[in-house]
């Protein structure tokens, strides 16, 4: 599975072309990507984001056997940054990088389900990635498309989150 075939499947689509008909303006600002290892791939999700700046807000195609168009609550109103789409990235090698530092750094747990946010700050185009393990663990990592490679690597635990949450609430 890779970016540029889920995108031109967009592309192609009359619910995209009607959309970008009416709104010429509209760009591509963000992208989520599902992949369900629990359910064999039965759970993966594609979605494309798009900004309206006149408008000032988003709408989202989920990109499967159809395509389904959506209008995105937003509780920003700041513009997105237009993220590019000439991205050839394989979802299943990115994988492979998450599973050898998981090995590196001794991350014990399956996973279960990873989610890439492809998103731009500053200029910079990366993934935001978050992992599923089925110990209750969490991995949040920050992949770099320039360099094709993890620039941050973090393993969490649902009961570290809960403890956070808990202390937030006391004050």
């Amino acid at each position: 599975m890779n970016f540029q075939f889920y995108y031109e499947k967009l592309l192609n689509s009359k619910e995209y072309k009607d959309f970008i008909k009416k709104n010429p303006n509209a760009y591509p600002c963000s992208s989520l990507f599902i992949l369900d290892r629990e359910t064999g791939g039965k759970g993966n999700s594609f979605h494309f984001d798009f900004w309206l700046p006149v408008e000032k807000k988003m709408n989202s195609f989920k990109v499967g056997e159809e395509i389904q168009f959506s209008e995105v609550e937003n509780f920003d109103s700041r513009p997105f940054e237009e993220i590019s789409v000439n991205h050839d990235f394989s979802f299943e090698d990115i994988e492979e990088m998450i599973l050898k530092k998981m090995s590196e750094e001794a991350v014990t747990g399956r996973v279960q389900k990873i989610l890439f946010s492809l998103q731009k700050l500053n200029g910079k185009e990366f993934l935001v990635i978050t992992a599923f393990l089925n110990n209750l663990g969490l991995l949040k990592i920050n992949f770099s498309l320039d360099d094709m490679k993890i620039i941050s690597f973090e393993k969490k635990s649902f009961f570290e989150m809960f403890k956070v949450f808990k202390k937030e609430k006391k004050d």
